[in-house]
C-alpha cells in the first residue's frame, strides 16, 4: 500500500487512480527499484514524504509527475519556438554582425597597431602614464605567449556586448527613475535576470538560435550584464539633491533640459560605477558563453578543463584576470576624473 491511498480512497478516487497511467519517463531510481522488483510498504510518520507530485503519483497513477510538468515545459517552448525564432532573428540579427565586425577588425590588424591604439584609448581616459605602461606590459606578456589573439577576441566580445549594455540601460535607467510604476514593474525582472545562474540564460538561446551564430552568446552576455547600468542608472538619477531640481525649476528648465544638463551629469558617477559592473559581468560570461562557441581565453579555460590540462586553465585564467584589472582600473580612472571635475 503506497503511502498516501488513504487520501484518494476517501475522496472516492479509487477507480480513476486505477485507469490511470503516467506518460512521463522513468526516473533512474524508479527504473533500479524496478529491475530489483522492490515494492511500496508502509511507512512510519516518521519517514513520511511530503505530499509531492510524485509521492501522490505512487498512490494513484493517474496524478501527474513532477517530470511530466518539466515535459509539458519544454513541448511548450518547442511549440512556440518557431514563431519566436522568426521575429526574433531579424531583430537580433545586428548584434551578429557588430560581434563579427569586431571579431575581425581586432584580429585582422597587425599587433603594431592594435596595441598602441589601445594605450592610446588608456590614457585619453585615465591621463594615467603608469596605467598606459600596465597596459603595454600585459599585452606585450599575452603576446609573449601567443595569447594575443584569444585576448583580442575577449576584448572585441566586451567592448561590443558592454556598449550595448549602456546603449539599452541607461535609458532603461532614466525611464525607470521617472516612473515609479515601471520600476515596480522592472525590478522583479531585474531581480530576475540578476539571481538566475549564468548557465540558465544559455538553455532557451541554444533552441531559439544556431550555436554558429555570434548573438547566441552576445544575447546571453547582454541579459546578464545590463542589470547593473539600469539599476545605477535608476539609483543615480533618483539621490539628485531635490533643492537642485528645485533650482531648475525656478529658472524655468524643461524636463529634457533638466535631464540632461542637470540630473545626468549629477548622476554620472553613478552611472559610470555601473558601467565598470557591466563590464566584470560582461567578463564573467564571456568565459561562461565559451561552451556556445563564443571565442576568447573562455575557450582556453575550457579546454583546460575538458582535457585536464593545468597549465592551460592556470594561465589563461591569468589572461582574463589581466584583462579584468585592466577594465577595472580604466573605468575607475575615468570615474576618478569625473568626480574630480564636479568638484571643482
Amino acid at each position: 500500500m503506497a503511502t498516501y491511498d488513504f487520501v484518494f480512497s476517501s475522496l472516492g478516487l479509487d477507480d480513476w487512480c486505477s485507469e490511470g497511467k503516467s506518460d512521463a519517463p522513468m526516473s533512474m531510481a524508479q527504473l533500479l527499484s524496478k529491475s530489483k522488483g522492490e515494492e511500496t510498504t508502509d511507512v512510519s510518520i516518521w519517514e513520511l514524504p511530503f505530499p509531492s507530485m510524485d509521492a501522490l503519483n505512487k498512490a494513484c497513477p493517474a496524478f501527474p509527475q513532477s517530470r511530466e510538468l518539466t515535459k509539458g515545459l519544454e513541448e511548450g517552448f518547442l511549440a512556440v519556438k518557431d514563431g519566436l525564432s522568426v521575429v526574433l532573428d531579424p531583430i537580433t540579427q545586428p548584434l551578429s554582425w557588430a560581434l563579427d565586425g569586431a571579431l575581425f577588425a581586432m584580429l585582422s590588424a597587425p599587433w603594431w597597431i592594435i596595441i598602441p591604439i589601445l594605450m592610446a584609448i588608456v590614457f585619453l581616459v585615465s591621463k594615467s602614464w603608469k596605467l598606459v605602461a600596465f597596459v603595454a606590459l600585459s599585452f606585450a606578456g599575452l603576446a609573449f605567449i601567443d595569447y594575443y589573439e584569444y585576448a583580442m577576441q575577449t576584448l572585441a566580445i566586451i567592448f561590443v556586448c558592454a556598449f550595448l549594455c549602456v546603449l539599452l540601460g541607461v535609458p532603461i535607467g532614466i525611464a525607470m527613475s521617472r516612473s515609479d510604476n515601471l520600476q515596480r514593474g522592472m525590478i522583479p525582472i531585474l531581480d530576475m535576470l540578476q539571481t538566475l545562474p549564468p548557465f540558465v540564460y544559455l538553455i532557451p538561446l541554444i533552441f531559439l538560435f544556431s550555436v554558429t551564430e555570434s548573438k547566441l552568446y552576445g544575447i546571453a552576455i547582454i541579459l546578464y550584464a545590463i542589470v547593473p547600468v539600469i539599476r545605477l542608472t535608476n539609483l543615480g538619477i533618483r539621490l539628485v539633491d531635490k533643492d537642485v531640481i528645485e533650482a531648475a525649476d525656478a529658472f524655468g528648465m524643461t524636463a529634457r533640459q533638466k535631464l540632461y544638463k542637470v540630473q545626468i551629469p549629477l548622476a554620472l558617477p553613478n552611472i559610470m560605477a555601473g558601467v565598470n559592473q557591466t563590464i566584470m559581468m560582461s567578463l564573467a560570461m564571456v568565459v561562461i558563453a565559451s561552451l556556445v562557441s563564443a571565442p576568447g581565453l573562455g575557450v582556453l579555460v575550457l579546454r583546460g578543463i575538458r582535457n585536464l590540462e593545468l597549465g592551460v586553465g592556470l594561465v589563461s585564467g591569468l589572461g582574463i584576470v589581466i584583462l579584468a584589472v585592466i577594465l577595472d582600473r580604466v573605468t575607475k580612472a575615468s570615474l576618478a576624473r569625473i568626480n574630480a571635475a564636479q568638484k571643482q
